[in-house]
Parts: structure tokens; C-alpha cells; sequence
């Protein structure tokens, strides 16, 4: 089995090395030390999407790595750059307009380089393809069917680079009644069962803080054009990957879609920062804020009860094991609360350090970005932005014994390497570009 592995792998090696493996093998020799131990050092990727899922999928890829080539309107640019305030003003001297760049694009656009492009000029269309034919990932979010009357869906682009792996990201995936439906985050949140779930116990439903969807989808992306990348090392072709805001938020509805699938009952509605079956394993009011206190199990419960100065509920057969404590929840947590608002927030964490049961404070987000565990996993860093100056991001989270992705470059302009990926990466001439801007296919 190994051996015809390994045959396979060497039969897909040589094809790309026959069919553009020698340009990823250029690419590869081209880059720098700084860039060498990262794992997609030397791909190449289109990022013709905006907004969210698209653009944190590609800023992974960049973060690992990859060149990151972002497809761009030549006025306006991703959506998200108009999404504000806040943005990171410019700074005196700089020779853009504006209030600024938008702190949104700052979040999902690190690692890339921007291309002012207008594929409604054929003279885009054609640089798009060649772009195309240089690259080993294409990542897109247009509705389904939107790229064919721009010769830019994947039939036509594998006939030009069979070995590009071309994704597609879209509300409700490239099949189904629901394909030709815009749809974002907060609309899959809705349909797709994760609003009913998050709110307080006798609230309305609510969306999720963040655009949680789109975060997911993002990551299924990137992890699935890795997969891909993998394939195609074994069989020398690229494919297409149809990733779809609504499949990914049923998936993530993990647990609780599999307490439904085994029951065939509804689920059990909100919980506010409760768990429906473990108590106590929620949030109380402090003196100053609020307090998480998981009891997860018999002997953790027992481990708040002192903490609290309650060790007589350890034996009350009301509260004595978790089932009972379920069937008393309402009385129990009044109970902690009760307690738990005598003191701060800090006070209790300190109460519980060490003690080995699960606990936190509730913080807001500006606490997160400065909490002393975020600073220790350099979580978030300090870069130097062209045009506004010192701006801080959050880091890529994740650390490799061997590796070092990060934050090798700011967010771009917009059209900030136009001339530098025409010039560079198609071998365009000066006066080209100078025409291509007068047509207005570029800026």
C-alpha cells in the first residue's frame, strides 16, 4: 500500500512539475528566510472574495505563508472598507483620502496585496486569466453562476490551470432550493437553528457577538484547500470546493444537532451562559461585573461549596449530585447569586486560584485584547501601516515548534500592488499598465 503511495505521489509530482510545477519550484527558490520555514511559502493565491468568510480564509492562507493576491474593485474596493467608524486615520503626510482604513478591512486583510481590478473590462478578464494560470488557489464569493458571463467559473479556469484549486463560498452552496439566495451571517444564524439557541432562557433569539458563520466557513475553507493542496500533490489536479455558510453552521451545531438527530425531539431552547443538563455551569452577578462558575461534575461542585462557605450543600440531598441539582436549578442559582454579589469579580478569582475548578471572569472585549494571558501568547501585535502609521491587530492564534506565521505585512491599500503584480508576476510593461489605468481596468 505504501509503495503504490508513493508511486501515486511521484506520478502527481512529476505532472505538476511538467504541467507548472517548475513555476511553484521558481516561486519556492524566490523566497526569502524569513518565509522559508512557513508551510504554503511559494503558493499563490487569487482572493477574488470580500467581506468576511472569503478574506479570513485567504488572511490564514497568507498567514502560513501563501502570497495572497486580493482581487479588488478599482473605486471602492472590498465592502468592508466603507465599514465604519472606527477607522485607523491617515497620517499627515499621506497621500490618501478619507476619514481612513476601516478597522473591519484591518481584521480579515493582512498578508495580501491588493489588485484595483474591473472585471467588466475584457482587458481585466484577460489579466484575471493569466493570473489565473500562475496561481494554485482561486477563492470566490459570488453568488452561484455570477463568475460564467465573466469566463471566470471554474469549467473554464481548469481548462486554463488544471492543477487550481478553486473554491467557492457562498450562503447557501452552489446546489439546493436555496443557491441563487444571498445570504449573510446573520441569515444563516437564523435559518440554520443557532439563533434559537443563543439568548437568555425567557428571551428572544439572538445572533452571536461576532459573525461566528463566517468565521467557521473561513476556517472549513482554508482547512479544506489544504486537503486540497494535498490531493493535488498525489494526483497533479486541482478541484473545485463548494463551501456553503449554510452547511457549515449545521455542522457547528455539533452536540446539539446530535441531541436532536438521537432524540427526534426539538432541542431544549436558550440557555443564557447556562448548560442544559450541568448545574451549576453558568455566569452570577458579582459586585462589580460577573463571574463564570463551572461545576461540572460532583467533585468540582464540592469545590465551589467551600469556596462559597457552603460546604453543607455538598450532602443536601437537594444538591448532593448533578441530576438533583438540575431538577433545583432555579433555587440553587439564587442561592450562589445571592453569595456571589457580595464580593468583586477579582476577589473570586482569586478565591478559586488554584482550587482546580473551571472559573472566569466576564470580560468585554477591550479586557480580552489586554488581559495579561492574551499579552503572554502575543495575541495581539503592533505593525507599521504605510499610510496611517502604528496600528495593532490580532495575531494568527496558532503555534508551530518549526514555524512562524504572522503578521508579515499590513492590510493594503486599496491598489496598493497593482503595478507591482502586473509588472512582476505577468511581466507587463510600463506603458500597458499606463493604458490599462486609462481605461479605467485598473487602479
Amino acid at each position: 500500500m505504501f509503495s503504490r503511495t508513493v508511486a501515486r505521489a511521484s506520478r502527481g509530482t512529476a505532472f505538476l512539475r511538467n504541467r507548472y510545477g517548475a513555476d511553484l519550484i521558481r516561486r519556492y527558490s524566490t523566497v526569502n528566510d524569513e518565509l522559508s520555514s512557513l508551510p504554503l511559502a511559494g503558493y499563490r493565491v487569487l482572493d477574488m472574495t470580500r467581506v468576511l468568510a472569503g478574506p479570513y480564509c485567504t488572511q490564514i492562507l497568507g498567514d502560513l505563508g501563501a502570497e495572497v493576491i486580493k482581487i479588488e474593485h478599482p473605486t471602492r474596493g472590498d465592502d468592508t472598507r466603507a465599514w465604519g467608524p472606527p477607522y485607523a486615520k491617515y497620517r499627515d503626510g499621506s497621500n490618501q483620502e478619507g476619514p481612513g482604513e476601516s478597522a473591519y478591512f484591518l481584521g480579515a486583510n493582512r498578508n495580501k496585496k491588493s489588485l484595483g481590478l474591473s472585471f467588466q473590462h475584457a482587458e481585466g478578464v484577460e489579466i484575471l486569466h493569466k493570473l489565473a494560470a500562475k496561481c494554485d488557489i482561486l477563492v470566490e464569493n459570488y453568488l452561484p453562476g455570477t463568475l460564467k458571463k465573466y469566463q471566470m467559473d471554474f469549467d473554464t479556469l481548469h481548462k486554463i490551470n488544471p492543477g487550481l484549486i478553486y473554491a467557492s463560498i457562498t450562503g447557501y452552496g452552489q446546489t439546493g432550493p436555496y443557491s441563487q439566495r444571498a445570504g449573510y451571517d446573520v441569515m444563516v444564524e437564523a435559518e440554520f437553528g443557532l439563533m434559537h439557541i443563543t439568548g437568555n432562557r425567557d428571551g428572544p433569539p439572538v445572533k452571536v457577538g461576532v459573525a461566528v458563520t463566517d468565521l467557521t466557513t473561513g476556517l472549513y475553507t482554508s482547512n479544506s484547500i489544504m486537503a486540497a493542496l494535498l490531493s493535488r500533490a498525489k494526483t497533479g489536479r486541482g478541484q473545485h470546493i463548494d463551501v456553503a455558510l449554510s452547511d457549515c453552521q449545521t455542522a457547528t451545531l455539533a452536540n446539539i444537532a446530535s441531541s436532536c438527530l438521537i432524540s427526534g425531539k426539538k432541542d431544549s431552547g436558550r440557555w443564557g451562559t447556562a448548560h442544559p443538563s450541568i448545574v451549576p455551569y453558568k455566569s452570577f452577578k458579582t459586585k462589580d461585573g460577573d463571574v463564570l462558575f463551572g461545576g461540572g461534575n460532583d467533585r468540582l461542585f464540592g469545590i465551589l461549596c467551600d469556596g462559597l462557605g457552603r460546604p453543607e450543600w455538598k450532602t443536601d440531598p437537594k444538591y448532593s449530585i448533578n441530576s438533583q441539582r438540575v431538577a433545583n436549578r432555579v433555587e440553587l442559582e439564587a442561592e450562589i447569586e445571592k453569595i456571589s454579589v457580595q464580593k468583586t469579580t477579582q476577589e473570586w478569582l482569586d478565591i478559586f486560584e488554584g482550587k482546580g475548578m473551571p472559573y472566569a471572569a466576564v470580560n468585554d472585549v477591550q479586557g480580552a485584547l489586554n488581559h495579561e494571558h492574551t499579552k503572554a501568547r502575543n495575541m495581539v501585535v503592533e505593525v507599521e501601516h504605510e499610510q496611517c502609521g502604528p496600528i495593532k491587530l490580532v495575531n494568527t492564534p496558532v503555534k508551530y515548534s518549526e514555524s512562524n506565521p504572522r503578521v508579515r505585512t499590513p492590510p493594503p491599500t486599496l491598489g496598493q500592488h497593482t503595478d507591482e503584480v502586473l509588472k512582476d508576476i505577468l511581466g507587463l510593461e510600463t506603458g500597458e499598465v499606463v493604458a490599462l489605468r486609462e481605461k479605467g481596468a485598473i487602479k
